[in-house]
């Protein structure tokens, strides 16, 4: 049985790190982070039947994802909630007895994307960075499997007994972890359980895709891999190429620098292939069929949309799939309505639940 029908995680976007528009590029206060309006895009999400919702977190922007995350699984029943957290800004031991208890109180549903972030006022080279977060992410697996630690590494030098609260499995979440540089591609075949990836051309996946696994394999293991991607679906094609149009009719290229400057994560390899994907996509800024880079004008970070009509969409994403990508992160403009507009178009033709790691 091939991946592809075997089925895949589908999870949507709660932008906690003020990143909602009609119109990118311009703010609108009925869509700027905060408790309410990022409840409601989780709460439609779930509605939709989405499996997982991804919690971003960002430094200077928005609200805090650890507390969020702990407010909203109190009001959700279904969906699992995949905690984004700077590892560079919290101590690991307090780290873990955050996640374990609020997984406690989401009743097992607590994923959790691990970020290589800076600590504040710092800058560390990208090598001893991800080498900080491979231990990081050591700690946590050891301490939430309820195990004694001694870890007597470069960054942290532990000793500790086994924890007194214990996840609802007794065992660590698992970790999603992303990046395109040489350091964090190998800190994520040490360490991480999930690669995630950003948009770019089939060919360029496949090439990650083989890479990653060559690498995890050289450490005895093996990842599951998640695709991160915007969305426009509609429809039909004409419709959804008009409403990406319709996104960036109010942006002016200085407000779309600015965006992008903003970003702590704006020098970054990752960024910068999607900044080579935008100068390389013609066709109104099409890198290839139904894959947009126009959303990177106005955001760092993940550019690229999947836009086109419901059949288009499904049959790019089980494309993926076939390829070996397990799990989705999607999202789109604004996240509440485009959620609803997937979940009613496409959500119900793919084979879709919990990744099982």
């Amino acid at each position: 049985m091939t991946v592809a029908t075997q089925g895949c995680e589908v999870s949507w976007f709660s932008a906690l790190c003020d990143d909602d528009y009609e119109f990118l590029g311009q703010p609108d206060l009925a869509l700027k982070s905060s408790w309410e309006h990022c409840r409601n895009i989780v709460l439609t999400a779930e509605k939709g039947g989405f499996d997982n919702v991804l919690l971003p977190s960002g430094y200077a922007l928005g609200i805090d994802s650890t507390a969020f995350a702990a407010a909203i699984a109190t009001l959700t029943q279904r969906i699992k909630l995949l905690l984004a957290v700077r590892v560079g800004e919290m101590w690991p031991p307090q780290l873990a007895r955050q996640i374990a208890t609020i997984d406690q109180i989401a009743g097992g549903r607590l994923n959790v994307n691990i970020i290589s972030s800076d600590m504040p006022g710092e800058t560390l080279a990208s090598a001893p960075r991800y080498h900080r977060t491979v231990e990081v992410m050591q700690i946590l697996k050891t301490i939430l499997n309820g195990q004694p630690l001694d870890h007597q590494g470069e960054f942290y030098q532990l000793k500790l007994d086994p924890p007194g609260i214990r996840t609802v499995s007794g065992k660590c979440p698992p970790l999603y972890f992303g990046g395109l540089s040489p350091d964090a591609r190998e800190a994520s075949a040490k360490a991480a359980d999930v690669y995630l990836m950003w948009p770019d051309t089939m060919p360029a996946v496949q090439a990650i895709l083989d890479d990653m696994r060559a690498r995890a394999a050289a450490h005895g293991r093996t990842l599951k891999f998640g695709y991160r991607v915007h969305v426009v679906v509609r429809e039909t094609e004409a419709e959804a190429r008009a409403a990406a149009d319709r996104l960036l009719s109010k942006l002016d290229a200085a407000t779309g620098d600015a965006i992008r400057a903003k970003s702590l994560d704006s020098t970054s390899v990752g960024v910068q292939r999607q900044a080579e994907l935008r100068e390389a996509a013609g066709n109104e800024g099409y890198v290839e069929d139904n894959l947009w880079t126009g959303i990177g004008r106005a955001r760092s970070g993940c550019g690229a949309a999947i836009v086109g009509n419901p059949d288009q969409v499904l049959a790019k994403l089980k494309a993926y799939q076939a390829m070996g990508i397990e799990a989705f992160i999607l999202s789109g403009y604004p996240h509440a309505a485009e959620a609803d507009l997937f979940a009613r178009h496409v959500l119900p033709h793919l084979a879709h639940g919990p990744l099982a790691v």
